[in-house]
């Protein structure tokens, strides 16, 4: 059972555990109902789709590791607000990180907050940030927007959460190669799940 702030309650069974690779969930989640979708935008938005249209889940929960020069190493981030950072239609006229003809203002709002963990705003996008130097966004990774996007349309609840692997910096590749089978245990506890 999740329980989100004491209000909604959701089934395991009727939950739907997101990760991009299988090393960030290991063996802690193999007893859950758990899609992994790839890394990237397209691969993601096509597994989440597909899965939807094959079970429709009360609740998308996208657990991963990703990156921040806000946020400590080892860190667990609530992510409730997403940019799609590789945006840029600025020669058209639009702001950075805007989709035209979307509807969507440039940073998506769609997610439940967690209580008691940090919140943050994630920016999405095809490449691996080694450079992060940009304000409106304080996580980094490359699937969350695609996902949240697909949810929000769906109008199911979205919950995502992120475990700081490294620092979006020139040593991001190598914190993350060490950092990221501590992801599933850290989600493990936040969800109680012990497999």
């Amino acid at each position: 059972m999740i329980i989100h702030n004491q209000e909604y309650k959701y089934s395991l069974e009727n939950v739907l555990f997101v990760f991009a690779l299988e090393m960030e969930a290991a063996e802690v989640f193999k007893n859950q109902h758990t899609l992994f979708t790839g890394i990237g935008k397209v691969h993601a938005t096509y597994e989440l789709t597909k899965a939807i249209y094959h079970k429709k889940p009360d609740l998308i929960i996208n657990l991963g590791s990703a990156g921040s020069g806000t946020f400590s190493k080892g860190d667990v981030v609530c992510c409730t607000q997403f940019v799609q950072r590789d945006m840029d239609v600025r020669g058209l006229g639009y702001a950075l990180y805007e989709t035209p003809f979307s509807g969507v203002s440039l940073i998506l709002q769609y997610g439940l907050q967690i209580e008691n963990l940090p919140q943050g705003i994630c920016g999405t996008g095809d490449n691996f940030e080694m450079s992060h130097n940009e304000t409106k966004y304080n996580v980094v990774d490359m699937e969350a927007y695609a996902l949240a996007t697909i949810a929000m349309k769906e109008n199911i609840p979205f919950v995502c959460l992120k475990y700081i692997s490294d620092g979006a910096d020139d040593n991001a590749a190598d914190d993350w190669t060490e950092s990221v089978h501590k992801a599933a245990i850290a989600f493990g506890n936040i969800f109680q799940i012990n497999d």
